[in-house]
């Protein structure tokens, strides 16, 4: 409700205007016609409620002297004044209206929205989503209060979605011949994340396009986005050596192998031992198929030349070969060649497995007899020997002599294997030949 302004006409025929809300009190009492129902005209305020009490009572809300309250309804703040009076004049002595409250209006929350069920004003209520991806932290809805505030606190869209990343899949490689490594590409993964375009995906491992070592590498990837979340995933890079079975060496010899010894692609080559001559293949390759190709070789003792003219050319064919024992008896009946014969029977593999040859120089002469095995020697070779070494025919002796021919040790009573073979091992063998010694013992059994 508006109340109009009076105007009074003076004399001088100048204008006054009252003021908005002003009246001015008169110096007599004015005639009151309590009866007349509509001294003012009935008040009226949009969007609140007019509470009159007027001196008449009942339901007079205009008369003279009547007092009305204003008030707003929930939402709506008053402008104006809040009593109002019915005035002499037929006015009333003031007005006012109803102002609809509105809260200011929200910012936009960074990857996120709003929707409000009334805009800004009272009692709407204004609820917060985000883009995918993000979550709601602190208040999922604010309501403008009554006072033209909004309840609570402006929320904040949090990326809480880890990044996708999808690692390839494991892979199994063959080590190339000759090789205990194998080459292994992949392309890296890419990585996704509903909030962050560009992602920056780490590799934890050996790079791809390098040679992995045999057996399992473990490549993992992992990838962060710009909230600190993180993705991870692995995957396996199998190397496998394909493998033949160990190559043994053979006895009195030795193998020398290429890269590992026994992988796909390496090769072996059999070595003799002086004295020792190889029968067979001199090399052998591991196959695809985890297979040697061609056959064991072996190291046999080499055919020394019997028929010799000297003894230098006799020993020459053992120099730093073979080691030399030489018996002498004065016959095949002497009692103590005879004893020998039964002490050191089957002594043959451990004679060979020390590198020993058996000479044996027997009787006198015209019959005298001298021979390696089953070869017989001449006699200026028999000769020869007994003088170089001092070589009775009297009585049974042995003698040792070294690979440089030098003279080790004499004996002049029969001994047992055990108690000879001591000895060589003892004072001839050097740190190798005790190794190998030791790794073909049992071969003898």
């Amino acid at each position: 409700m508006r109340v109009e302004v009076d105007r009074l006409e003076t004399g001088s025929g100048a204008t006054v205007h009252d003021g908005y809300n002003d009246f001015q009190e008169e110096d007599y009492t004015p005639h009151l016609d309590y009866n007349d129902p509509h001294w003012c005209h009935s008040p009226g305020l949009t969007n609140g409620e007019v509470t009159c009490h007027s001196p008449r009572g009942g339901a007079h809300r205009s008369t003279l002297g009547t007092r009305c309250e204003m008030s707003c309804d929930r939402g709506y703040r008053l402008l104006g004044r809040s009593s109002i009076q019915c005035l002499a004049s037929r006015r009333w002595s003031g007005t006012a209206y109803c102002r609809q409250m509105r809260c200011r209006v929200l910012a936009l929350i960074p990857h996120g929205r709003y929707t409000c069920t009334h805009g800004f004003v009272v009692d709407s209520r204004c609820d917060f989503t985000c883009d995918p991806g993000y979550r709601i932290e602190r208040e999922h809805s604010r309501t403008c209060q009554h006072g033209g505030s909004w309840s609570g606190a402006q929320p904040d869209c949090s990326d809480m979605d880890p990044p996708k990343i999808k690692c390839p899949p494991s892979r199994l490689k063959v080590a190339e011949p000759g090789k205990l490594t194998a080459r292994v590409t992949w392309d890296p993964p890419a990585a996704t994340d509903t909030a962050d375009k560009s992602l920056d995906v780490i590799l934890v491992g050996q790079e791809p396009g390098t040679d992995f070592n045999e057996g399992l590498n473990i490549i993992r990837y992992k990838v962060y986005d710009q909230a600190r979340n993180r993705a991870a995933c692995k995957f396996i890079v199998r190397v496998e050596v394909r493998r033949c079975t160990l190559l043994p060496p053979p006895l009195h010899g030795s193998l020398t192998c290429s890269s590992d010894g026994n992988n796909y692609g390496a090769t072996c080559e059999y070595h003799c031992e002086g004295g020792y001559e190889l029968k067979g293949a001199s090399r052998r390759v591991c196959q695809f198929g985890r297979n040697w190709d061609g056959n064991a070789a072996e190291c046999v003792a080499m055919e020394f030349k019997s028929d010799v003219k000297t003894v230098s050319a006799l020993l020459d064919q053992f120099y730093e070969k073979r080691r030399l024992l030489i018996i002498s008896a004065p016959n095949t009946s002497d009692t103590d060649y005879k004893l020998h014969n039964i002490m050191i029977q089957k002594s043959d593999c451990g004679l060979d497995l020390r590198h020993v040859t058996v000479i044996e120089l027997l009787g006198s002469p015209p019959r005298e007899t001298g021979r390696i095995k089953e070869s017989l020697l001449g006699s200026e070779v028999i000769e020869g020997l007994r003088q170089a070494f001092r070589i009775s025919r009297s009585y049974f002796s042995m003698v040792l002599l070294d690979k440089l021919g030098m003279d080790r040790e004499r004996f002049i009573t029969p001994m047992a294997s055990d108690e000879l073979f001591s000895y060589i091992d003892s004072f001839l063998l050097d740190e190798e030949e005790r190794e190998r010694l030791e790794l073909h013992r049992d071969f003898c059994d």
